[in-house]
């Protein structure tokens, strides 16, 4: 079985939630902060809350969908901004773009809705993240998911989702390891179109083990 050059190291990740100083009362509010706000934040409110949204039953995957539909009572608007693919962008700027957009187009179609108080206020966040290495390691793929079995869903949820911070936000560490670390291009392709939505984050280690064992030796 193949070795890779460098081995893949797993870490153990948690998340710190700082408060930007940033709130909103209204959509007017919202949207100009939406406007100004960190790319930290961006990424807190869709990338990062995918990671509390596996543990629930109901509501959005993004804040920024919640907040609409339970602060201000737009579901219209709610589900807008809720259906944008987050994995279909290499930047965060542009997913900021088209949440701005999404917000502007809908106050021009619903200008009254622009200045009402929300039920609450929107708190922007940013997520700063703190990893460091634990002890599994794979130089193999058979290493490989035999270290996956064991670390804990933060540390996939660091691996798979939170690794798009890091732009372009083109691919997760797994699948970079697979394709450039052991060549394994088509394995690495069928990783990342692994849809994070459909799955929680146990069910992205199911899937990437069933993925993996058909590459190696029977």
């Amino acid at each position: 079985m193949k070795a890779a050059t460098s081995p893949f190291e797993f870490c153990a990740a948690s998340s710190l939630t700082r408060i930007s100083g940033m709130k909103a009362s209204s959509l007017d509010e919202f949207l100009e902060s939406m406007r100004h706000c960190s790319d930290a934040t961006i990424f807190n409110h869709t990338f990062q809350s995918l990671e509390e949204h596996h543990y629930l039953t109901e509501g959005f995957s993004n804040d920024f969908a919640q907040w609409a539909l339970s602060g201000c009572n737009e579901p219209k608007l709610a589900e807008r901004m809720a259906s944008l693919d987050i994995r279909q962008y290499p930047r965060i700027s542009d997913l900021r773009a088209d949440l701005v957009r999404i917000l502007e187009e809908h106050l021009a179609g619903s200008p009254g809705s622009a200045a009402r108080v929300a039920f609450a206020p929107f708190h922007f966040c940013e997520a700063v993240t703190i990893a460091v290495p634990t002890s599994w390691k794979a130089s193999t793929l058979q290493e490989f998911c035999e270290a996956l079995r064991h670390v804990s869903i933060h540390t996939i949820h660091y691996h798979f989702v939170t690794a798009r911070l890091r732009e372009p936000l083109s691919e997760n560490d797994f699948s970079y390891w697979f394709k450039h670390g052991l060549g394994l291009k088509e394995l690495s392709d069928r990783v990342d179109r692994i849809d994070i939505y459909a799955n929680t984050l146990e069910g992205v280690r199911q899937h990437i083990l069933q993925e993996a064992s058909a590459w190696m030796p029977a």
